[in-house]
């Protein structure tokens, strides 16, 4: 039922968008109207004559709704939706990394906008990384939020809705504005890219020498870096340019049917599931980070580390913005955000355009080791000197990604 009371015990609330409840009419008691307006666009986007029960409008996401409510033609309930002091709820999955990393900030951007008193729904292992830098928010677990669903004003879900065609959850399709943007969209604020903070379990660095973080594993074969031997030599090039390379996966090995990844040669194994803001310390001093279109990229970017990020299968936009981004243009590209092909969390081998074909999951299979290098090659600080196979193409990345570089005199008297 909806929380809030009004004349006549109308119920009403705004918890996945706009619920009223209207008690049954009896006798000559006349019929009720109800009106529900955008106050933004000034749309009266809903209105009914009701002999009493449930309403309940299609929209789910926010709006900033007036909802008004006549018996016959004595106006009884006039009520323009203000969140400023009330409680209101977010839920966000449970069980992913990436997904609420990527979403979190623009709720706590909501609270900030409304002055509301904000209660995020997420998985333990996400509070833990989370709540020590918001306090002003409640955090809860979906478990610990049974026993007070009854008291929220209203109430908002962050998911992906890839079949969404009438954007009754969303009012873009996240395919069309990135994976993390399509929050801000959903929750009615600025959607411009925003890091969460993200606590870490110590401040101290506990490895002394040079040293980069890589992930290799991910939750779908198309999210791999397929190139053959890519991570392999590439681990060997980190090293020999005087970095040590902690693979920091939670698995080891990693995958299903006839694919299976592992620790690259060379990696040292910092694997394991271990709580976030342990991870979020070994990242915060770590060179840069080497990963996918996967969680532990976007817990690097949280963290502040320069993220090298290597995906084909999503187009740059899908995520945050990296200047250390691969992705090759010359290759059949960016599936996930076509809205023609429906993503499969049943099929670990998804590639819906060139499925069992020789052109399978050539999106990173023909990302080269060289272009990887050029890229890492370009972040300041870095201790190699490349090779002569990517160091043309480094200083051509280096321009696009950082702008012209201005010559020293004497720099310029020695070219000429």
């Amino acid at each position: 039922m909806p929380v809030l009371t009004g004349a006549k015990n109308i119920r009403y609330d705004f918890n996945y968008g706009c619920r009223v409840f209207l008690p049954a009419r009896t006798g000559k008691m006349p019929q009720w109207r109800v009106r529900i307006s955008d106050l933004v666009t000034r749309n009266v986007i809903f209105e009914t004559l009701s002999d009493g029960g449930h309403i309940h409008t299609t929209k789910k996401y926010y709006i900033p709704l007036h909802l008004e409510i006549w018996l016959g033609e004595e106006l009884l309930l006039d009520h323009k939706m203000d969140l400023s002091g009330r409680k209101v709820q977010v839920q966000l999955p449970v069980g992913t990394l990436g997904d609420v990393l990527a979403w979190f900030p623009y709720a706590a951007r909501f609270q900030e906008t409304h002055g509301c008193e904000l209660t995020c729904l997420m998985g333990q292992y996400a509070i833990d990384m989370f709540a020590p830098e918001y306090p002003h928010i409640r955090f809860l677990t979906p478990e610990a939020a049974e026993s007070v669903q009854g008291e929220f004003y209203a109430s908002y879900r962050l998911g992906l809705f890839f079949d969404d065609w009438s954007c009754t959850h969303q009012p873009v399709d996240f395919r069309y504005v990135g994976l993390h943007k399509t929050a801000g969209h959903i929750l009615g604020v600025d959607p411009s890219e925003i890091a969460p903070r993200v606590h870490a379990s110590s401040n101290e660095r506990s490895i002394k020498e040079p040293y980069v973080c890589i992930a290799v594993q991910s939750s779908s074969f198309c999210k791999y870096w397929n190139n053959p031997g890519g991570w392999v030599q590439l681990v060997k090039w980190l090293k020999d340019s005087g970095y040590r390379v902690l693979c920091i996966d939670r698995d080891a090995t990693w995958g299903q049917g006839r694919a299976w990844m592992s620790i690259p040669h060379g990696a040292e194994d910092f694997t394991g599931q271990l709580p976030l803001p342990e991870r979020v310390a070994l990242l915060k001093h770590a060179d840069f980070f080497v990963g996918l279109s996967s969680g532990l990229a976007w817990l690097a970017w949280a963290a502040g580390t320069p993220t090298v990020m290597i995906s084909g299968f999503t187009h740059p936009e899908n995520e945050f913005y990296t200047p250390y981004r691969v992705f090759n243009h010359h290759t059949c590209n960016s599936c996930w955000n076509d809205p023609r092909h429906m993503w499969s969390h049943n099929d670990f081998f998804w590639c819906p355009r060139h499925k069992d074909t020789p052109r399978e999951f050539e999106c990173t299979r023909l990302i080269t080791l060289d272009h990887v290098k050029g890229l890492i090659s370009t972040i300041p600080g870095f201790l190699g000197q490349g090779d002569t196979t990517a160091a043309g193409a480094s200083e051509v990345v280096a321009k696009l990604v950082h702008g012209p570089v201005s010559k020293s005199k004497k720099q310029v008297a020695d070219v000429n």
